[in-house]
């Protein structure tokens, strides 16, 4: 037991009397989570001036260490959050995570910018900054799960980024391409009809805008051409691709695009003319012989009257059924006549 006791208070001599280095404390700083800051960093970057803490902010950013430059415009909008250096914290904050590669964190601390101090200096380019930030989410790049780990693609929330950059400046000149934007997203998710809508909207809220409202019944139309090559059964989405592109060549006679958007029309006739075939081959199958004529006719009067393309494949068959057809159903015709005359005679 004494021999216990002993080398009990030798081992506190050691642990007590011998100098050693402390571990780097962990540190929570609301916003920012949880960081190791050794012993005497602080020095590096807290100053006792809202001033002096911006400038210190703006050196390290300057000098790319945006960890740093991130906490020192961070603690300016924490101990001095009105300020005249909080919003030229704020958004040096949205800098700093951009550095860090970031970005949905840097779009957070700039619609923080735009909410808090909307009289701020850097709020339209502020907007821009979140509207390069959507982009880079539109053309691919991931989103984080739990804040770390980039690992997928989502267009619901780069379509929510752009909604949000709208709201906050609904006519800056940022917004009319945030609204285009949308609907190159929802095309992405193949979501053709919410896509039109998202271009009618541009179209109509920035009717004022030529180059938007040209660009948006152009996209629309697209967005409805890309559409009647997925909906077999469906001509409604080829009629109003026609009306949206009658519409652009009416209102810009002078666009560009104009021939491009007489060959998107004979194609959509073309992609009608298809629509109508497959649904004369279904009433073919089914045995109902003058539905099936309906639409095969339909497809020869596509393509000889509005193409001018009677040797088109889907003409030729749609021909040749017609004479098949007709010739199948005439000895049924006559048959039934003869009846007719039988029992007339009979009567």
């Amino acid at each position: 037991m004494k021999k216990t006791w002993i080398i009990v208070c030798l081992t506190g001599f050691f642990v007590m009397g011998l100098p050693y280095r402390c571990p780097a404390p962990l540190i929570f700083t609301p916003g920012e989570g949880w960081s190791y800051e050794t012993p005497g960093s602080a020095g590096k970057w807290m100053r006792d001036r809202a001033e002096d803490q911006l400038e210190a902010a703006q050196a390290f950013h300057d000098a790319q260490d945006f960890k740093i430059a991130l906490k020192a415009a961070k603690r300016v909008i924490r101990e001095w959050p009105f300020s005249d250096f909080a919003p030229d914290a704020q958004y040096l904050a949205g800098m700093s995570y951009q550095g860090m590669d970031r970005d949905e964190k840097a779009f957070t601390e700039y619609q923080a910018l735009l909410d808090n101090y909307p009289t701020s200096k850097h709020y339209d380019e502020a907007l821009r900054k979140q509207f390069g930030i959507a982009n880079k989410y539109l053309a691919g790049k991931r989103f984080r799960i739990w804040g770390l780990l980039p690992l997928y693609r989502s267009m619901n929330k780069t379509t929510v980024m752009y909604e949000d950059l709208i709201q906050n400046g609904p006519f800056s000149d940022v917004a009319p391409k945030a609204q285009m934007k949308i609907g190159l997203a929802r095309e992405q998710q193949k979501k053709y009809a919410s896509a039109v809508k998202a271009y009618e909207k541009a179209a109509d809220k920035y009717n004022k805008q030529p180059e938007v409202v040209s660009d948006a019944l152009y996209s629309a139309g697209m967005a409805l051409l890309k559409e009647t090559k997925t909906a077999e059964y469906d001509q409604g989405a080829a009629s109003k691709a026609i009306e949206v592109f009658t519409d652009f060549m009416a209102l810009f006679p002078n666009d560009p695009r104009i021939e491009a958007t007489r060959a998107h029309i004979d194609e959509i006739r073309v992609e009608q003319a298809r629509g109508s075939l497959i649904i004369a081959r279904f009433y073919e199958h089914k045995g109902a012989i003058d539905g099936a004529l309906t639409y095969y006719n339909d497809v020869v009067d596509i393509l000889n009257r509005l193409l001018n393309n009677p040797e088109h494949p889907f003409a030729v068959e749609a021909r040749e059924r017609i004479t098949a057809l007709t010739e199948q159903a005439a000895p049924v015709e006559n048959d039934t006549a003869s009846s007719a005359s039988r029992q007339t005679s009979r009567s």
